[in-house]
């Protein structure tokens, strides 16, 4: 595992990702967003997977390392979706995703299972929804970009508006039929074996499902979200509990499914 340098220094992490880290850091975006260059050996051009929120430091930081024909978006969120506007009209991309409301140009929405060939690069676009129902991951060689379907530390909120625990879950176990890869992610450093770190994830979400269970089981059947939170996440720091309360709704929803 590394950890981030400076902000605005664009790191190498494999021989063809490397990471610029946006200075947008709270409760939510951990040190920030990681923005994702991608480059294959020998080529002029890049694909840029979240370009981050909406920052003229950062998006012209991008804009300045070179042709960039395309970029990717991991999921709705504006963290990672803001800047999309103003790196298309500084650099002319296409912008893809799952949601059309973020395309930008003729690319069109992106599948589960499309390869991309592009910057010297084959990228796959593996569908990994739950934490939002758009969430994307990619494959490029040994390493797949999780968003923030997998961080570099902590555990992902489900999103309380379309997010699913039951896809969440879905979308760890496949990556963890991936085995042993690169791990770059949405938030944090990236990490070196996708297949530890989504066994760990798996653990972690079956333990708090089985202590909501007994939450439920002393509160009553109508307990509410935040009456559970306080009553398991008491290892959590309380400026979390917000953020918490999404992913106990969701849980709740899971279990009274």
């Amino acid at each position: 595992m590394s950890e981030h340098p400076a902000y605005g220094v664009l790191r190498p992490v494999t021989a063809t990702a490397s990471v610029l880290l946006c200075d947008n850091p709270n409760i939510m975006t951990l040190d920030g967003t990681n923005t994702w260059v991608l480059r294959g050996h020998g080529s002029a051009e890049m694909v840029i997977v979240d370009p981050g929120p909406d920052d003229d430091e950062h998006i012209g930081r991008l804009a300045e390392l070179g042709k960039i024909p395309l970029v990717l978006l991991s999921h709705k969120h504006e963290d990672h979706t803001g800047g999309i506007d103003t790196i298309v009209e500084l650099t002319g991309a296409v912008v893809r995703s799952v949601g059309s409301g973020f395309l930008r140009g003729l690319g069109g929405p992106l599948t589960d299972g499309e390869v991309i060939d592009a910057a010297g690069l084959r990228i796959t676009v593996m569908a990994t929804p739950g934490h939002t129902a758009d969430s994307l991951s990619f494959l490029v060689d040994d390493a797949v970009l999780t968003a923030d379907t997998v961080l570099g530390r902590g555990t992902t909120v489900i999103d309380d508006e379309d997010g699913s625990l039951t896809q969440y879950l879905d979308s760890l176990r496949r990556l963890h039929g991936l085995g042993r890869r690169t791990v770059l992610p949405g938030h944090g450093p990236d990490l070196d074996d996708l297949e530890a770190v989504t066994a760990l994830y798996l653990a972690h979400r079956e333990e708090r499902l089985e202590q909501v269970r007994q939450a439920v089981r002393a509160l009553g059947d109508d307990a509410t979200a935040r009456q559970v939170v306080e009553h398991v996440y008491t290892d959590v720091d309380e400026k979390l509990w917000d953020a918490a309360e999404k992913s106990v709704r969701a849980q709740l929803d899971y279990l009274r499914s």
